[in-house]
């Protein structure tokens, strides 16, 4: 933070997985969780998924359900929509209609929960070949060359690491969040909050 403030005039940073860097000051905390998967065994690392403690829920501001129809009492709902269908080669942008229904594609996801990828291409009706890798996981042209000679779609996260190397019938899928109606107005009224003229202690 201080090294992105020496180099621009900010008025507002987002900081992914910062819940637990507790010398980085905060005025908005929000709590991303997974709605199928809810909270696990709700033990810590390395005996169960959290970084945190289930008791640190009660002092955020926010907990959102990634993947819930519907808000709950304890938190807002969104989903991720499917947008475009963007090659890593060219950088070429197609509608999520380019490929027929049917298409078999291979699908890359080394993401917290690949399964909700698989089920959002099964959703744009083509036939998924699952490849699931480790959160994070290091990419390599060997390690993504499958057969059947098929296309390959992944997450933008996953495409990041893969640019370089790109084959011209590679893709990502672009999504956006659709937040609720609720946490989108809940949202607003909390941007604009004056905030502190403070980001570390």
């Amino acid at each position: 933070v201080k090294a992105l403030l020496a180099c621009e005039p900010l008025d507002l940073i987002l900081s992914d997985d910062g819940l637990q860097h507790y010398r980085l000051a905060r005025d908005l905390e929000l709590v991303l969780i997974d709605a199928a998967r809810g909270l696990g065994n709700r033990r810590c690392l390395p005996a169960g998924p959290l970084r945190e403690p289930v008791e640190r829920l009660q002092s955020v501001d926010g907990v959102l359900y990634n993947g819930a129809l519907s808000d709950r009492e304890d938190g807002f709902a969104f989903r991720l929509q499917p947008t475009a269908l963007v090659n890593l080669h060219s950088g070429e942008r197609q509608p999520v209609t380019y490929f027929p229904k049917g298409q078999q594609v291979h699908a890359v996801a080394g993401i917290g929960n690949p399964q909700r990828f698989f089920n959002t291409l099964e959703t744009l009706h083509w036939q998924a070949l699952p490849h699931a890798f480790a959160d994070h996981a290091p990419y390599s042209a060997e390690v993504l060359n499958f057969t059947p000679s098929l296309p390959l779609v992944m997450t933008e996260k996953d495409a990041v690491k893969c640019r370089a190397f790109a084959q011209p019938d590679w893709w990502y899928l672009a999504v956006d969040a659709a937040p609720s109606p609720a946490l989108a107005a809940w949202l607003d009224t909390q941007l604009m909050r004056p905030l502190p003229n403070r980001l570390l202690p």
